[in-house]
């Protein structure tokens, strides 16, 4: 299992004790620290959500995976590359102006959110529900949890590159 306790000290962690402005520091273009924080809480909110909403259902069974859904999971899940370059979802797209308080809370409240589904589902649900990855394909509770971990490492590498100038 997947240990996202870790999730706020990897995200927030470099934010920690900084100004408020720096939380809105990003190159033309670019996401900044508080928009890439709200777009890992929206994903990580979409797939909890996902997950709750199924967990009384019968044992699921995963769809077969598209060549293009092979590869990027092989990539991303037993590789544990996160490439640049994709465009999210318009639904894990990241407001315009964000509140830092806000933003920081809801991070940390589905993080919780993930933990508390990890306690109550795993290990009897472990392989038999699902949530679709618009990418990835069908992932089960446990391959989230691993998503979730390289998706929000990847992302703070770019905030601190934010904060580093």
């Amino acid at each position: 299992m997947t240990d996202l306790s870790v999730l706020p000290d990897l995200v927030l962690g470099p934010l920690a004790g900084r100004a408020d402005a720096d939380w809105y520091l990003a190159p033309p273009g670019k996401w900044c620290p508080a928009q890439i924080v709200q777009h890992l809480t929206l994903v990580l909110e979409y797939s909890a959500r996902t997950f709750e909403s199924r967990r009384e259902r019968e044992p699921m069974r995963r769809r077969p995976r598209s060549a293009k859904e092979l590869i990027a999971y092989f990539l991303v899940l037993r590789m544990g590359w996160v490439p640049e370059g994709w465009r999210a979802p318009a639904a894990m797209r990241p407001a315009e102006h964000l509140e830092r308080p806000a933003v920081e809370r809801q991070f940390r409240e589905a993080v919780e959110r993930w933990l508390v589904l990890q306690r109550e589902l795993l290990p009897a649900r472990r392989a038999d529900l699902f949530a679709k990855h618009t990418v990835l394909g069908d992932l089960t509770l446990p391959e989230w949890g691993r998503f979730h971990r390289l998706h929000c490492a990847h992302h703070a590498k770019q905030i601190r590159a934010r904060l580093a100038g």
